[in-house]
Formats: structure tokens, C-alpha cells, sequence
């Protein structure tokens, strides 16, 4: 930020220093504001004294808008959103008290006019908005413009002014009824109007011409962009002047889609929710409002209060939850719905198997001439409908070109051969697969792979020795399968062209001339059947089969079966087959020669065929080594000897996939090709930190306990790992062996190889562009083979090469680059070797050198561009940074300063744990082209391509994350770009419009904290510029995920703190706001609204639990539930028993399962679905709804977002129940140790009949149990009693160890528990206030218990309640005696100590004795008091977190330390028995290792050894 700008003023150092306290103190300590302006604005000393006026200078503070903490945000955002769902509330319930029956009735004064009272509410909450505005902005009054002052005095102005009036004209409307009563009772008597319906309508002026501008967005846009005085009055008042957020509606088509797709949504969730959740509570409203409660079962403070009103807020507060909630559940199920549908209308999952694939390869040559391949003449400017009829109705109708398979061919090879080089598939299958490119018989029909034949040919041979009709009918057969057809006519070809070659003879020549001959006159008279007898047709080929594999074999011993073989197959044809086989013997009988015997005389003699005479051979053999013969040969060897199915081919599921994808994505919408020359030239961005670039040997051949990762790798891949020994035979090296095993873990290797991919498919594409036909069926291959031998294949390949690096370039931005080079780290020479491998691969960096300057040090930051040269790196350019880049949380640095080096149009941004595949790459200039064919106003900004993830077959737990990761990158992000246009950029591989991103602030924000999720910003930014982000399925891009709950759990911690700072970002703020109504509904519902529901159902289940307990502990419930039995009212007793909420975490499987379904089939959709179930796929949603829910929440309270690095480990390992614990205690073991207590006192105390008692907590222990044991669940290794063993010493090591300065949280349960609450240090007062607030709730068990004790004697004095804490004081006061003695008496008079611990153990048990005898104390009560009394410390140790900086320094703060010792160590504990009990059965482990690695299972790999190894290592 320049000095010389706006935003600093020159002060005196007094002043300054002065001002600066002040703002400071307005500022709170843990906000995101104060922190962004401590990091980033404060300058070091060394920049201090090199400018003399920094000292008087200072930053006045943000303008507009500052990120206050407070869920307000949520309201503030998106209040239009809030004020629907209250005022749809208020009318669901007024027409549901009412009892109205019929629309009709509605019209009637009476209802009328209490609907009409919404508009007071509305009114409420526009001033709670405008409110809002003023407090949330008061921070920047100093730098706020007079006329934004203006229009918030204005505005809260006519809010309030609204807010009396209405209240008022709606009072004194009573003359409506007199003058309703006077008017005829008839439809237009109905219509007397009052005071308060023309304020009403005065009101809703506003709003009336916001309607009609929303349907005309043309119009809004222009007055949002326009610079007439009035438009900027008009855009004055609705928003906040500023640069961006204007002028962003979509057109008139896209907003009817989206106001459609939410108009039946609404409607809908309203219907439901009046049916299913207002209306059945009315009554039992009524009724609980009419029973009068006179008798509590505890001491009630407000026993004058009318109308049970607790009871009825414990009733309906769990309700109007899921009112605000269900929205999102019904959002779920219409983007399954619309989203499937929109799959199916883009044909996806239109060829989903490999039998699908076969059955329609025959039309892939075409479809991929059309997408694929560039016109080779410029395409007319057609009219709509011309266009349609020619893309849809008459596509085979086009030019002959579009047939030609050659181009095809020639890249369907290149996609096999690449399969080969990863090692997808054997060499076998290689062969089967390629498709075969001969200048000779390109003429002829096209031939197709074997895999597609080879089985057809057998089947024809079975076909025509049973045949029972006429040739033309078998002919007619025959056809009907092309493939078929192609078989029978590439094996007559095929021995055809050996023949050729193979006989030499003279008379042989003619022989086998006459038979062909023969065949071919058959066929064109159709009359096969008749000239030959085909039931010898399989002895026949019988005898190729054999003939072509010796051929194959090419053994120079086997000439002599060779001739037996033909001669046999002569014998065969002319003697068993052949009808009229007179001409064929006429020529062998015409071969009579004279010959001399041994006496010297002369004789004639016919000689037997193909037989050598006087060292004359009649046959050629064996064959040349190499050329076309031998590839011939090859195939007609393939195409007899191929007995597997070819459904079996190729075996590896990962090459399927990928064939599958590759077909139905030809089929898709794509844009044309251009030719390599025209096509819009990008680049590649990937950051890296310090993550595995490729393996090392050390890693690699660890053989502990059988668990190294190559041994891993070689379990999980055994097909992959026999085709690269296949592969590369005797000559396997350490150096393949590190390549092999990075390739298939998430390493930098694996992505780069991934993405100059690029490079080679242009390469190719350039080829295909300006060779001939003749050039085509040598390939850039061919002609790079023959370089040496023609100059100008040399200068060709040249050429090629340069139009590649013109169109295409790859920049690592490798941030630490320089850092590991100069400390010798093994990942910098890994990146250099990865350089020299790729030599178009370039890597930028950030270097840090110390210099000095007037005998100063400074620190001197460049961005440096290197390139492999020699083996070594190369510096290409420098460029030197201002300052240090990294001012956030390092990646978004990382990704923009790199891209000054990159060059084109287009940017994609890849991560460094991504993958690509050649198929794919051969459409990125398709892709290219979607910048170019939409219109000027919509030429989108960002494109949004498909993921695949490649982890999902580590482990189960994979698999779920793996499913669900992918049903939001396909059909969660399909629907939000069409029809609701509200996607933005989630991540990589994105490509973005690089000039506009250059120009508008990169493609990532990097301040720290707020923009924690730095991605999705980069999708706001563009929005908000009026960019255009639009999803692409017809190309993907692999994705790797984390594959361990701990490292799942942590990625969803920082996702949740991620959207947690958006819900308080001016981005989110602002498209909210400058959104129209049903596209900010679309904003919310996928953005920070998905995880603000998942707060409030988690919410919701303490709100009903809580309620439940004020119910049965106050005694209502029990007079409730009498009162209802003696008047039989029934819905008072289900209303009292329902639980009236639903867990939205189970509901995030619905796109799942569509998804699977179009891209699997439904079948082996709803399979996987019933497999995910039985390996328990409900117990991982339901803990991640918990994860989301607390970490967005504490967030947006407290604060505490931060970078959560996950590592991501290919190879699954046993976590500690130590690490599990630190991870965990908080976020899920603590809630659901409460959740637990709530139940247990419900189901003590309750009073309702068993079944409704099932009803009410089924699922509320199923959460709390999930919770609490997922963990363990998903633990390799959890249940194995040998880890039990280790994980409880280490506990309790953890536990007793002392913490303090310099000890890691991972080594103290001390340093781990002062790390846990320092949020709490930093939270400023309003949080803190609200934290203490919440902490409330744990006295209430408490105070209810106390007065259910026996010992109490139904006392229900508030003195019972007062006494209860005597015992919470005289367990502090012990705790405190026995640590002071503890700490001055255990060392030195140990005896002294132990006497002290004893008279305290003595006098606990002479106080229970005690109370036993006279006060009658029972066993029961005991319990009651521990239910009572934990929840209390609890809550008391919460508060005094909030207090410690006030309490830390005195002595009651050690015993406080040492009861959440307690605490801590008794959850623990508690925890690990049920653990350890399970683990003495070996079946447990058993099962948990089946349900946790089924498909590793599937592969008959052991996995335990894996498992301990791996943790040992650790």
C-alpha cells in the first residue's frame, strides 16, 4: 500500500501513538481485522529505517466494511433469505391456528388481516438489518464518505419511521370489521380497505418496483453501470458505492431456470412444513396452554407464568429449528433430482461399462472426427435451426472426412501405448487393443481392435459349419455384426498377404491363387454354402491356429511342421471342402517335372507341395524380425489364439474407467477443435511446499515388519506391478522403481507426468494438423525414428516441439525451492531430476538473500524462474519483490508470484496432488474454445473442469470420502453452474482467463485468516467483476483425497473454518446483498449456509434434549402426560414424545447415489450403496456432520482458523488413541459425553410409555455413539489388543507428563490443554460473554437433580439448591489441600503427605456414612448426584477458561488445573475400556479390519502387517 494514498494521514508522533491506542483498543484482539493489520501493515525495522516519515504515517483502517465475529453476519448477509423463512413461518402458524381448510377462506377480513401483520414483523426486521449495518460499520466512520453516513441515518430513519407506523394503523383497524359488517357478504364486499392495508401498500412500493426490475435484469444491470446521475441515486441507495458487485444479473433464460427450480422448492418446503410440522402442534398447543400447573417437582422462580409458556418453547423450539433447516434437506434432494436429470440431457454415464464401449466403437471414429479433429475448411455461420437439424437429425449425413478412421486410429494408439507405459495393461493386451494402420489395406474396411473381434471370429466359424439356410441368409447374418464381419474379412486378408510372403513356389502360387479365387467367386455368387461343405470349417482353422502360432514363434526348427501344416490345409480345402475341386488339381497336376534319379536318367515326377527339393525351399521362412509381415503375422496369431472374453480385456479397472469415460465423453457438448496454430495457448501453475516429490530407496525398501510401501504397492497393484516387471524385463533399476511407486501415491512425479501430457498430445495434434494421409500411418513417432536419415522429418519434429512450448508451458511454483537447495535437501535434486526428465518443465521460487546495505544487513526477496540444463538448474529469469511475499498462509503467494512466468490466454491451476491422463489432454483445446464461443457479455472467466478421485480403492473410509468428494465435483458442481449459476472456483484444476485474473488481483487472496479457504475467493472475485464461471464434464482431471479419518477430519476442520471466515468476508457480504433473490438463495444453500444447517441440526438435538429435560425435571411433562391420559388427548402425548428433527449428515448421500447411478447404472449403484452401508458409511457422515458443525461455530465465536496440514500419506497407519484424543476431545467426545448424560437423565425420570421413549432417542445414541467411537472404528488396527496395550502406556505417559515452555502439545496432556483453550485468550468480550452464556446450560442438571434426590425429602426450598454447591466447595477445597500438600510435602516428608491423604480419604468416607444413616443416602442418589454434580465442574471449568487471564495468576487457579487433569483423564479412561473389552475377542479386530479394507480384501492382501509396520515406523 502506497504512503501517498487516501488511506494515511501525517500526524505528530504524540498524536499518532495516541490515535493508534484508541484504535487498537476498538479493534478486538482475535478479530480477523485486527490480526490482518498486525500482519500485514506493520512494517519490520529494517523498511522503518530506510523511510524517515514511516514514523509519522499510519493507516487510517478499512473503509465500507470490517469482519466483525458474530453470527449476525448470517442474518446480515442474507436477510431477505431470514426475513422469508420468518414471515412464512408467522403465516403457517396464523393460518394454522385459525384452522383454514380452503384457500378461499383466506380472503375472509378476519385471517386476512392478521396476515397481513407480517408486514409489521418485516418491518422489525428491517431495522434489525439497518441496525445491523451501522454497528457492523461503526469501525470505519473515520474513513466513511459523508454521503454513505447519510444513507444510513436515512435508512434506519424510515425503518424505524415504518416500524411505528404499521404497529400503529394495524391497532386502530378495528373499523374494518364494521365496515365489512356493513358491506353485502359477497365476493366484492370482501374488499373494504383499511388504514393499515394502504400503509401496507405505500410499503410495499419499494418492493413492488424492485420485483418488476428483477424480471427485466437487462435494466438493473444498466442502472448498476450506468454513470447517469439518477442510476447512481438509485445504486446509492441499495448499496454501498464500490468497485465491484455491479452489474452482475444473469440473462432472462438462466433466471427463469434458477426462479423455477426455486419456486417448486419453496413451495414445496412450505407445504411440508405446514402439514408435517406447524399444524400437528397447534393443538396440542392450545392444549398445553389450557392445563393449569400448579405443583413443580422443583423450585420454580416464575410459577404465576400463564400458559406453561417453558413447556411450550421446549415443544416448539426443536421445530422451528428444523423450519429454518429443512431447506437445505430439500435442497439436497432437487439437486439429486435436477442435477441427474441435467447428467442425463449432457449424456453422461450414456456408455458406462466396457460392453457398452464395444458395442458402439464403431461410431467413436466418427464422433471424434467431429470434436476432436479440426474442419479442414472454415464452418458457415448457420441459422438455429439449420444447425440443429445438422448436428442432431442428419450428423451421418456430413463429409466423407468424418468417416475416415486414420486420425483415430493413429490417437487411439497413442492412448494404448500411454496405458502401457503406466502399466495399466500387459503386453497382450496392448497388442489387443492397438488398432491396426496399413497403407495396403487402408482401402478396405476399417479394422477394428482385436478385442473387439477376436471372440466374433470363433463365433462365425461356429456359425457357418451349423448354418441351415442359404449363403445370402448366412451373408445377411453376418453383416448385421460389423464386427464380425470385420473378423472373418481381416483373417481372409490377413492370410491372404502371409500367403504372399510365406510361398515362394511356383506352383504353390498358382495353387493357393486358384483356391482365393475360388472364395472370392463363392462369396460374389453367393453360393459358399453350395461350392464349399463348411462342416469342416473348424478342422480348418484348427490348422491356421497352429500355423500362425509357429509363425509367430519364428523358430527356424519348425520349418518343416510349417510345410506339413500347408499341406494339410490343401488337403484340407481341396479334399473335405472344396465341391468342384477340379481346377485345383488341374494345377497341381499341370506341375509334372522331369527330374534325374540316381542312375543319371531322366523321369517325371509331381512332387509333394510346399516340400523342398535339391535344397530348393518352396516357402520363406522364418520371417524378418520386424516390419509389417511380422505385425501381421501377430494379429492373425492374436485374432486365432484369443480364447478369454473380451469383456475381460483389459483387466484393470482403472483403464476401463477410463476408456469408458473417454467414449461417452465424444458424445458429449464440446466445442469444435481449432488446429494447434488457432488454439488459445495456456499454461500450468502448481504450488508446492515441501511435500514427497517422488520416493526415496530408503522409503521405498523399508522392511519393517514386512510394511514397506513398495511391498504396500505391490499388494494393491499386483496386475500394474507384473506389467512393469513385464515391461521392462531384466533391466528393471532402482531409479523405475521410485517412478513406478510415486506414480501411484499423491507426489509431485505423479503430477507433473500427469500434466506434460499436455505436451506430448499437442505435439501429436500439431502432427495430425499438416501432414497427408501418407505421413499419418508413420506418426510422429515414425518420423522421429527416421530424423537422422531426412532432414526434414528433423526439421518437422522441430517444429513441433516449438509449436508445443508455444502453446503450452508448465511453472512449479516451488516455494522453498531455494531454502532446500541450500541445506542440501533431497527434494531439490528430486525437482532438478524431475526438470531433466520433463525439459519443458520450468520451476519458480522464492529466494531470500541477506545483504548489506550502509553497514546494514537487509533481507533482499526475488521470484526466480530456473530450468534444467545439464543435469543441473539453470537460471532463466529474476525478478525482485518489494518486500516478503509471504504475508498469509503461503500458498496463494506461492501460486501468484509465479505468475508473472507463465504466458498465453488461459491459466490452470493444478495442485500438486492431482494427476492427468493423455485421453484427456487431447481435449484441452476444446476446452480452450469455450473462452471463445459464447457471446462477448458472457465469455466465462473461469472454468470449472471434473475431478476423478484415484484414492478410493485404499480403504473404505476412502471409498466414502472418495463417493462423496465426487458427487460434489460432478453433480453438486453441474447444478450450480447451470441453472443456478452460482459456482464458483473450489479448487484445482480450474482454468481461468488469464489477462482478466492478471488484471483484477490473481487468482488467490492471500490475507491471513479471512481468506483461510483461498481458492473459493478467487470465485467470488470473478463474480463479482461480472466474470462468468461455467463446469465442463466432458474432460476430467484425477484428484487424490486423504485416506485416514484423523487426516479426513483435519481437511474438514479447515474446510469448516474456511467457510466460517467467508460467512464474515466482505466477498460473501456482497454477493449476497447484489445478488436477486433466488441466486443469493443458491449462494447460501452451497456456500456458508450448507454449514451453518449443519450447526443447527446439531443444534437442534440439544435444543430437544434440553427441552426434554426442563420438561421431565420441572414436573410439566408428568402433569402434562396425566392431563392428556384423562382427556385422551393423544396429539399432546405425541407431541410431547416426537423428536421432531432430522440429521442432515445422513442426507449428503443423496447426490451420491444419483451420481453413481448415471455413471455405474442404478443396479450397481444401489450395490454400492447397500456395501457402504454394511461397512458403515452412516457412522463416518454422522461424525462429519459433527467435525463441520464444530469447527464452523467456534470459529465464527472465538476465532482460531488456521492451515491444518494433513499429509497426504498414501499408505494407512494405526493412530494412537493418545492422538485420537487430542484431536477429538473437544469436537466430539465432550458433546457426546453430554448428549449421553441427557439421555440417561431422560430415560430415568421420564414418564412416557416405552415405545415413544424408542421414538424420541433412537438416533440421538446413535450420534452420541458415533461420536465417541468412530475414531476407534476407523483406527487400522483399533481392536488389536498388542496396540491397546501400547496406546494405554503411552496415555498415560501423555498424561502425567509436565508441560511448560517449549514442550509440543503431542508430548504434555498440559501444553495439549492450554493449546486447546488459547482461543479463549484472544475472543473478544461479546464471545466471551456468549461462551459463558452456553456454559450456563450445565447447572441446569443440577439444579433439576438436587430436588429428585431421596435425601432431599421433596424439599423444594431454593435453600436445597443453595447447599448442593456446599459439596462443589468442599471438593475444590479438598483437590486444593491435596495439591498444596502435593507440592511442599511429597518430596521431603512423604510420610506427612501420605498421613494427609489418608484423614482426607477417612473423612469423604465418614461424610457418606454420615448421610447414609441419618439422611438416608442411597446408591441411587449417588448416582443422581454424579449426573448432578460432573456436568457442574464441567460447565464451572469452561467458564473459568473464559476468565483465566483474570484468575491465572492466583492460587485457585492449580486446583482448577488439576480437576480438568481429572476431567480429561476420566473421559479417557471411560473411553478406553470399551475399547479394551473388545479387543480381548480376536474376531473384533478381524471384523473391523474386513469392514475397513474390504476391497484390499477383495484383492487377497493381508493387510495387518501393513497396518503395524506402518505405525512402528512412526
Amino acid at each position: 500500500m502506497r504512503l501517498n494514498n487516501d488511506f494515511f494521514f501525517t500526524s505528530t508522533k504524540n498524536k499518532m501513538s495516541h490515535e493508534t491506542k484508541i484504535q487498537n483498543s476498538q479493534l478486538p484482539r482475535g478479530s480477523s481485522s485486527a490480526q490482518n493489520i498486525v500482519d500485514s501493515e506493520v512494517p519490520d525495522q529494517s523498511q522503518q529505517q530506510t523511510i524517515s516519515v514511516t514514523s509519522q504515517q499510519r493507516w487510517l483502517g478499512k473503509t465500507n466494511f470490517v469482519e466483525v465475529r458474530s453470527f449476525w453476519h448470517i442474518f446480515r448477509s442474507f436477510d431477505r433469505l431470514w426475513t422469508l423463512l420468518v414471515l412464512g413461518l408467522q403465516i403457517l402458524i396464523i393460518i394454522a391456528w385459525h384452522g383454514l381448510e380452503s384457500p378461499l377462506q383466506l380472503l375472509d377480513p378476519i385471517f386476512f388481516e392478521d396476515i397481513l401483520s407480517i408486514f409489521i414483523t418485516n418491518a422489525v426486521l428491517r431495522v434489525l438489518q439497518v441496525v445491523l449495518d451501522i454497528l457492523f460499520s461503526w469501525r470505519t466512520r473515520g474513513t466513511m464518505r459523508s454521503s454513505q453516513k447519510l444513507r444510513f441515518v436515512i435508512k434506519l430513519s424510515l425503518a424505524v419511521t415504518w416500524a411505528i407506523i404499521l404497529p400503529i394503523f394495524y391497532s386502530s383497524s378495528q373499523n374494518y370489521k364494521a365496515c365489512s359488517a356493513r358491506r353485502p357478504k359477497n365476493f366484492l364486499g370482501m374488499f373494504c380497505l383499511s388504514k393499515y392495508m394502504v400503509a401496507v401498500a405505500f410499503y410495499l412500493t419499494g418492493n413492488v418496483i424492485g420485483m418488476a426490475l428483477f424480471f427485466v435484469p437487462a435494466v438493473s444491470s444498466y442502472i448498476e453501470t450506468s454513470t447517469w446521475r439518477i442510476c447512481n441515486i438509485l445504486s446509492w441507495w441499495c448499496q454501498a458505492p464500490s468497485y465491484v458487485g455491479r452489474g452482475m444479473h444473469e440473462g432472462q433464460v438462466p433466471l427463469l431456470k434458477y426462479t423455477s427450480f426455486w419456486t417448486v422448492l419453496l413451495s414445496s418446503k412450505f407445504i411440508f412444513s405446514y402439514y408435517f410440522e406447524i399444524k400437528p402442534l397447534v393443538e396440542p398447543t392450545k392444549e398445553i396452554m389450557r392445563v393449569n400447573v400448579n405443583i413443580y417437582e422443583w423450585h420454580e422462580f416464575f410459577p404465576q407464568v400463564k400458559s406453561n409458556a417453558g413447556a411450550i418453547l421446549a415443544v416448539w423450539a426443536p421445530i422451528i429449528l428444523v423450519y429454518f433447516m429443512d431447506t437445505q434437506i430439500w435442497y439436497s434432494v432437487f439437486c439429486t433430482i435436477f442435477g441427474g436429470m441435467c447428467g442425463i440431457v449432457h449424456h453422461l454415464g450414456e456408455i458406462r461399462t466396457m460392453g457398452m464401449v464395444r458395442s458402439r466403437f464403431c461410431t467413436l471414429p466418427e464422433v471424434f472426427n467431429a470434436c476432436l479433429v479440426p474442419r479442414s475448411s472454415p464452418k458457415e455461420k448457420k441459422g438455429i435451426l439449420p444447425s440443429f437439424l445438422e448436428k442432431k437429425i442428419f450428423k451421418d449425413l456430413g463429409k466423407s472426412e468424418r468417416h475416415d478412421p486414420t486420425k483415430f486410429a493413429l490417437v487411439w494408439n497413442q492412448i494404448i501405448n500411454s496405458f502401457r507405459s503406466e502399466d495399466l495393461i500387459s503386453n497382450r493386451e496392448m497388442d489387443l487393443m492397438t488398432m491396426p494402420m496399413s497403407l495396403e489395406y487402408r482401402s478396405g474396411s476399417i479394422r477394428w481392435p482385436l478385442f473387439l473381434v477376436a471372440k466374433k471370429f470363433s463365433t462365425a466359424v461356429d456359425m457357418a459349419a451349423n448354418f441351415t439356410g442359404n449363403s445370402a441368409q448366412l451373408f445377411q447374418r453376418i453383416k448385421k455384426d460389423n464386427y464380425m464381419f470385420c473378423a472373418i474379412n481381416d483373417f481372409y486378408e490377413l492370410t491372404k498377404s502371409i500367403f504372399r510372403f510365406l510361398v515362394i513356389g511356383d506352383v504353390e502360387k498358382r495353387v493357393i491363387a486358384v483356391i482365393f479365387a475360388e472364395i472370392k467367386k463363392s462369396i460374389q455368387n453367393s453360393s459358399l454354402l453350395v461350392d464349399f461343405k463348411m462342416d469342416h470349417l473348424p478342422l480348418l482353422v484348427d490348422k491356421f491356429e497352429r500355423l500362425a502360432e509357429i509363425l509367430y514363434s519364428n523358430k527356424q526348427g519348425l520349418q518343416y511342421e510349417v510345410t506339413i501344416l500347408l499341406q494339410d490345409i490343401i488337403d484340407t480345402l481341396i479334399q473335405d471342402m472344396l465341391v468342384d475341386a477340379q481346377s485345383v488339381l488341374d494345377q497341381i497336376n499341370y506341375s509334372e517335372t522331369l527330374i534325374s534319379d540316381n542312375d543319371g536318367a531322366f523321369d517325371y515326377y509331381k512332387p509333394e507341395l510346399f516340400a523342398s527339393i535339391s535344397s530348393i525351399s518352396k516357402i520363406r521362412f522364418p520371417f524378418p524380425a520386424s516390419g509389417p509381415l511380422k505385425e501381421q503375422v501377430k494379429r492373425l496369431y492374436l485374432l486365432l489364439n484369443t480364447k478369454e472374453k473380451a469383456a475381460e480385456v483389459p483387466s484393470n479397472s482403472e483403464a476401463r474407467r477410463r476408456i469408458s469415460f473417454f467414449a461417452t465423453s465424444l458424445f458429449m457438448d464440446m466445442p469444435a477443435a481449432p488446429k494447434v496454430r488457432s488454439m488459445l495457448s495456456f499454461s500450468i501453475v502448481t504450488p508446492y511446499f515441501m511435500e514427497e516429490v517422488k520416493f526415496s530407496d530408503e522409503e521405498l525398501h523399508s522392511d519393517q515388519d514386512e510394511a514397506s510401501i513398495l511391498s504396500y504397492m505391490q499388494k494393491i497393484y499386483p496386475d500394474e506391478w507384473t506389467n512393469f516387471l513385464e515391461r521392462l524385463g531384466t533391466n528393471v533399476k532402482s531409479e523405475d522403481i521410485r517412478y513406478w511407486a510415486s506414480f501411484r501415491g499423491q507426489t509431485l512425479s505423479r503430477t507433473v507426468r500427469g500434466m506434460m501430457y499436455y505436451r506430448k498430445a499437442l505435439r501429436l495434434q500439431a502432427f495430425l494438423d499438416r501432414t497427408n494421409d501418407q505421413e499419418l500411418y508413420k506418426g510422429p513417432v515414425g518420423t522421429e525414428r527416421e530424423q537422422n536419415k531426412r532432414n526434414i522429418h528433423q526439421s518437422l519434429s522441430t517444429e513441433l516441439d516449438a509449436l508445443a512450448d508455444m502453446k503450452f508451458s508448465y511453472v512449479i511454483s516451488c516455494q522453498k525451492f531455494g531454502e532446500q537447495k541450500s541445506n542440501g535437501d533431497a527434494h531439490a535434486q528430486d525437482i532438478i531430476d524431475l526438470m531433466a526428465r520433463y525439459p519443458a518443465l520450468r520451476v519458480a521460487y522464492i529466494e531470500e538473500k541477506e545483504i548489506i546495505v550502509d553497514n546494514m544487513p537487509h533481507k533482499v526477496y526475488s521470484s526466480v524462474l530456473i530450468k534444467a540444463e545439464n543435469n543441473l538448474d539453470q537460471e532463466i529469469y529474476r525478478i525482485k519483490l518489494p518486500g516478503p511475499p509471504i504475508i498469509g498462509e503461503g500458498k496463494p503467494e506461492n501460486q501468484n508470484h509465479a505468475i508473472i512466468f507463465t504466458r498465453g490466454e488461459a491459466l490452470q491451476t493444478i495442485d500438486m496432488n492431482q494427476d492427468n491422463y493423455l485421453e484427456e489432454a487431447y481435449k484441452m483445446r476444446n476446452v480452450l474454445q469455450e473462452f471463445v464461443r459464447h457471446p462477448r457479455d458472457q465469455t466465462p472467466t473461469i472454468l470449472g473442469l471434473r475431478e476423478h478421485i484415484f484414492t478410493g480403492s485404499v480403504s473404505s473410509l476412502a471409498g466414502f470420502m472418495s463417493y462423496q468428494e465426487t458427487s460434489f465435483v460432478t453433480i453438486g458442481q453441474r447444478f450450480l453452474a447451470d441453472p443456478l449459476r452460482v459456482r464458483f472456483h473450489y479448487g484445482h484444476p480450474d482454468i481461468f482467463d488469464r489477462m482478466f485474473h492478471l488484471t483484477r488481483g490473481g487468482i488467490s487472496k492471500a490475507s491471513k485468516t479471512i481468506n483461510l479457504s483461498e481458492d473459493v475467493f478467487a470465485g467470488y472475485n470473478s463474480i463479482l467483476r461480472r466474470g462468468h464461471i461455467t463446469y465442463n464434464e466432458y474432460i476430467q482431471v484425477g484428484k487424490g483425497r486423504d485416506v485416514g479419518l484423523n487426516q479426513i477430519s483435519k481437511f474438514e476442520a479447515k474446510v469448516a473454518n474456511g467457510n466460517s471466515e467467508q460467512t464474515l468476508s466482505r466477498d460473501i457480504y456482497r454477493l449476497a446483498r447484489r445478488f436477486d433473490f433466488f441466486r443469493m438463495l443458491s449462494c447460501y444453500f452451497t456456500t456458508v449456509g450448507f454449514y451453518f444447517n449443519s450447526l443447527i441440526s446439531v443444534v437442534g438435538v440439544y435444543v430437544f434434549l434440553y427441552g426434554q429435560l426442563y420438561l421431565v425435571l420441572s414436573g410439566l411433562q408428568s402433569a402434562l402426560l396425566i392431563k392428556a391420559h384423562h382427556q385422551n388427548m393423544k396429539s399432546l402425548e405425541t407431541a410431547l414424545a416426537s423428536q421432531s428433527f432430522l440429521q442432515l449428515g445422513l442426507l449428503t448421500g443423496l447426490p451420491m447415489v444419483m451420481e453413481l447411478g448415471l455413471e455405474k447404472g442404478f443396479r450397481a449403484a444401489l450395490s454400492d450403496f447397500i456395501l457402504m452401508q454394511l461397512q458403515v458409511a452412516s457412522v463416518f457422515f454422522t461424525f462429519s456432520l459433527g467435525t463441520k458443525a464444530h469447527y464452523y461455530g467456534r470459529t465464527i465465536l472465538h476465532g482460531g482458523a488456521k492451515y491444518r496440514p494433513t499429509g497426504r500419506k498414501f499408505v494407512v497407519f494405526h493412530a494412537s488413541f493418545t492422538e485420537n484424543y487430542q484431536l477429538y476431545s473437544r469436537s466430539h467426545f465432550v458433546k457426546a459425553f453430554e448428549l449421553i448424560f441427557l439421555l440417561i437423565i431422560y430415560h430415568l425420570f421420564r414418564k412416557s410409555d416405552g415405545k415413544f421413549h424408542v421414538m424420541v432417542t433412537y438416533s440421538t445414541w446413535f450420534m452420541a455413539m458415533t461420536w465417541l467411537f468412530a475414531p476407534f472404528l476407523f483406527n487400522p488396527a483399533g481392536f488389536a489388543w498388542h496396540k491397546i496395550v501400547d496406546d494405554w502406556s503411552d496415555w498415560n505417559r501423555w498424561m502425567m507428563n509436565q508441560g511448560g515452555i517449549g514442550v509440543q502439545p503431542e508430548k504434555s496432556w498440559e501444553s495439549w490443554w492450554n493449546a486447546e483453550n488459547a482461543h479463549l485468550r484472544y475472543s473478544v468480550l461479546s464471545s466471551r460473554i456468549i461462551e459463558v452464556l452456553l456454559c450456563l446450560r450445565f447447572f441446569v442438571y443440577q439444579y433439576g437433580l438436587v430436588y429428585h434426590l431421596k435425601i432431599s425429602h421433596d424439599n423444594k426450598n431454593f435453600l436445597v439448591y443453595l447447599l448442593s454447591w456446599v459439596v462443589i466447595i468442599s471438593i475444590v477445597g479438598l483437590v486444593k489441600l491435596v495439591n498444596c500438600a502435593s507440592r511442599q510435602l511429597s518430596s521431603k516428608h512423604q510420610l506427612i503427605f501420605r498421613f494427609i491423604k489418608l484423614l482426607t480419604f477417612l473423612a469423604v468416607v465418614t461424610s457418606f456414612i454420615l448421610l447414609s444413616c441419618l439422611c438416608k443416602l442411597s446408591i441411587m442418589d449417588l448416582i443422581v448426584c454424579c449426573l448432578a454434580f460432573i456436568p457442574t465442574g464441567w460447565g464451572l471449568l469452561l467458564i473459568v477458561q473464559v476468565l483465566r487471564p483474570k484468575i491465572e495468576y492466583y492460587a485457585i487457579w492449580e486446583p482448577i488445573q488439576v480437576i480438568a487433569h481429572a476431567y480429561d483423564y476420566g473421559m479417557g479412561t471411560l473411553l478406553f475400556f470399551p475399547i479394551a473389552v473388545l479387543a480381548w475377542m480376536p474376531i473384533i479386530s478381524a471384523i473391523q479390519t474386513r469392514v475397513l479394507f474390504n476391497r484390499a480384501f477383495s484383492r487377497q492382501l493381508q493387510i495387518q502387517p501393513f497396518i503395524i509396520g506402518k505405525t512402528k515406523r512412526r
